[in-house]
């Protein structure tokens, strides 16, 4: 298998992290076991009780007292005067208590203990140290050791998303937008993944998005521009007033064109760059919607308002709401044959808007692009009946910005029928 640089440097960086910890922690436990004397309880009571011993005898039997229990405990014990104690001093650490002075190191430990009243001085030792034993040290290593295994499979999947993640963000920095980084092994990883993945396809999104506008641009501008150039050159050549002013017509018609195209593009750029601040405010769609259906009726075509209830509250800005709700009626209008319907629904939790017309609807294929900037696909929606594919666009920014959606079925009149849906009380976050 491969391991990486970054499971290397993970690894290591882990377990240096618990062996340190666990030499601080035996370092702490050594430091307060062996500075407290009842530690070596079981040397000091030899000591303590030889002392008591020794006392009920005479000075002269002392010495043979202690090399006999020297042979019962099997333990270097030894008396001696206090004027030779400073040369068999260990130059160690030490733990003085009322009785007995504790002098230790890692392995070993000498214990002195004064007999009262008398000049003389019970040594034990050096013996090795209680509170160091070699297998609580073995135990130590092993366990430690252990971890470690246990942190490889812990790190090993870890590492290897980390290095599929790095991988793929380097490739996207070359330019492979559509880039996706696989399932990871580890649960810990898998959400970066998952917001990498989302923020490649959001880029991938914008990029693609932004591509097809400029062909799309390219194409409004050059077609204006070429007939413009044409009425020039045959301008230049008319020889009376008649052809000038036809083609001067034709020329300020090809303008204006370019000046609604131009203007509509900046209305899409402003909502395409970011969102606007929204001011949702709970009130009556019904009256947003009777005043658009009163201001668009007329003799030309008939309106159908259909609404069962009293009164519809949601939150929403009625400004934008308006605003896509007129895009809709603009396009039934224009495209309908005469009769259009309007329908408003609400079940407590969603609120829809729908607007149907009987005209000759919308081809299956086109319905999964008809909200994208300068989708103008179908026949009958063509360039001759005006527009420039960036309405229904805004709608759906609009629908977006409620946490809602815009669809387009077929109708029952037999033309489009556009849904526009969002929640009644505003999701915030």
């Amino acid at each position: 298998m491969n391991l990486g640089r970054s499971f290397f440097s993970l690894y290591f960086l882990i377990v240096a992290c618990f062996g340190a910890l666990s030499w601080l922690l035996d370092e702490f436990w050594s430091m307060n076991v062996q500075q407290d004397v009842e530690s070596y309880t079981g040397y000091k009571t030899v000591l303590i009780a030889l002392s008591d011993r020794l006392v009920s005898f005479p000075v002269a039997d002392w010495q043979g007292r202690v090399e006999s229990a020297n042979k019962r405990y099997d333990l270097p014990i030894q008396i001696v005067s206090d004027d030779s104690i400073e040369k068999l001093l260990p130059d160690l650490q030490y733990v003085k208590d009322e009785r007995v002075t504790v002098y230790y190191d890692d392995n070993y430990i000498t214990l002195f203990h004064p007999i009262a009243n008398q000049n003389k001085v019970l040594i034990l030792g050096p013996v090795q140290s209680p509170t160091r034993p070699r297998d609580a040290a073995l135990i130590r290593v092993i366990s430690v050791l252990l971890l470690g295994v246990v942190i490889f499979f812990w790190v090993w999947p870890i590492s290897k998303d980390l290095d599929k993640l790095a991988k793929s963000a380097k490739d996207f920095g070359y330019g492979d937008f559509k880039i996706k980084v696989d399932r990871a092994d580890s649960v810990l990883v898998q959400p970066m993944m998952n917001t990498f993945n989302m923020m490649a396809s959001r880029i991938n999104n914008l990029i693609e998005a932004h591509k097809e506008l400029t062909n799309a641009v390219s194409h409004e501008l050059r077609t204006p521009l070429a007939r413009s150039k044409f009425a020039l050159q045959v301008l230049r050549g008319a020889k009376d007033d008649e052809t000038r002013e036809k083609y001067i017509d034709k020329i300020t018609t090809d303008v204006e064109e370019l000046e609604s195209l131009v203007n509509e593009l900046l209305v899409y750029a402003a909502f395409e760059s970011e969102q606007p601040n929204i001011n949702f405010t709970n009130s009556d769609v019904k009256q947003l919607v009777d005043f658009q259906v009163a201001s668009f009726a007329s003799n030309d075509f008939d309106i159908n308002f259909i609404c069962e209830q009293d009164c519809v509250m949601a939150e929403y800005d009625a400004h934008f709401i308006n605003r896509a709700f007129s895009n809709l009626l603009t396009n039934a209008v224009k495209y309908g044959q005469g009769k259009l319907q309007v329908s408003l629904l609400s079940d407590g939790q969603q609120c829809s808007l729908i607007v149907e017309d009987n005209g000759p609807g919308i081809d299956d294929d086109f319905k999964e692009i008809i909200f994208d900037a300068f989708s103008r696909y179908d026949k009958s929606r063509g360039k001759d009946t005006g527009g420039f594919g960036l309405g229904l666009a805004i709608v759906s920014k609009v629908m977006l910005w409620h946490n809602g959606s815009a669809t387009v079925e077929n109708s029952d009149l037999g033309g489009a029928k556009f849904i526009l849906s969002w929640p009644v009380d505003h999701i915030t976050g």
